[in-house]
């Protein structure tokens, strides 16, 4: 009670200087302590971890005092699951310790992406599609046909696969190309007689593609329906054979009747007009 009335006894110029100067220690202590607080000085220089598991990874960061936050996953294929793919801040880069370094990993199973269709695309944009679905290019088949590297069509582990199909993202697709008719001509293939599946496999088989496919409307089975006229023909009007390059078409037409052919005619040259 003396202390109090000894305080208040004093003039009020000594208090305000009191606590002025009680203001300005605090201060002091406050600006001498802010490099402790904000560990000023204290600067790492952030370590390379990409590549590296996320365990090897954690404890590298840790090591230094920075602490360790996973922030996001990518899938890529060329690289082993729940490695590091990248990292922020980045390697190289001068922080203060203690600092959260966030981690993005590789996923260990990818994702599903619908597949596109790329049948009648160049090659060139072909790529740019399979790329921008993350998926690879793989084998590159080449098929005589009139359209000059173009896709012709599309493969997956060597069967086609449908446009929107979902497969594994990074999965690599074999790609079937043109290249263009051949500069060889060889007989145009007999078809007539033979069932459409039948007709199908010998153009194949001699790169021919089917062009256009005119079926008689009694016909239920096209697979099953019979050839009885093709766009060339065997042979011309004159007997000669008709020749063809291979990536050309055969138009046919089809019917549920088998067509009579005489496999034994052979036409005879023709004989030169004798002289009287």
């Amino acid at each position: 009670m003396k202390m109090f009335d000894n305080i208040t006894r004093r003039s009020f110029w000594f208090n305000l200087l009191v606590i002025g100067g009680l203001i300005i220690l605090l201060g002091v202590i406050f600006f001498l302590s802010l490099g402790f607080l904000t560990r000023h000085g204290e600067e790492v220089t952030v370590p390379d971890v990409r590549g590296k598991s996320i365990e090897d990874a954690t404890k590298a960061l840790e090591a230094l005092g920075f602490g360790v936050e996973v922030r996001d996953s990518i899938y890529i294929d060329t690289m082993r699951a729940l490695l590091v793919y990248e990292q922020t801040p980045e390697r190289g880069d001068v922080v203060k310790s203690h600092r959260t370094i966030y981690l993005t990993v590789n996923k260990v199973v990818p994702p599903m992406v619908p597949m596109p269709d790329l049948e009648g695309l160049t090659y060139r944009s072909a790529e740019m599609t399979l790329r921008a679905r993350r998926l690879n290019i793989g084998d590159t088949i080449y098929r005589p046909d009139f359209a000059t590297n173009t896709v012709l069509e599309q493969l997956l582990h060597g069967k086609p696969i449908k446009p929107g199909t979902e497969i594994p993202e990074g999965s690599n697709i074999t790609l079937v190309l043109s290249s263009g008719t051949g500069s060889m001509e060889n007989p145009v293939p007999e078809t007539v007689g033979l069932t459409y599946m039948e007709a199908r496999e010998v153009l194949a088989a001699s790169n021919l593609i089917i062009g256009t496919v005119l079926i008689d409307g009694a016909v239920t089975d096209t697979l099953g329906a019979f050839v009885y006229r093709q766009s060339p023909a065997r042979r011309n009007g004159l007997g000669e054979m008709n020749l063809i390059r291979a990536g050309e078409s055969v138009d046919l037409w089809l019917s549920v009747t088998k067509p009579v052919t005489d496999s034994t005619a052979v036409l005879a040259p023709a004989q030169p007009a004798s002289e009287d």
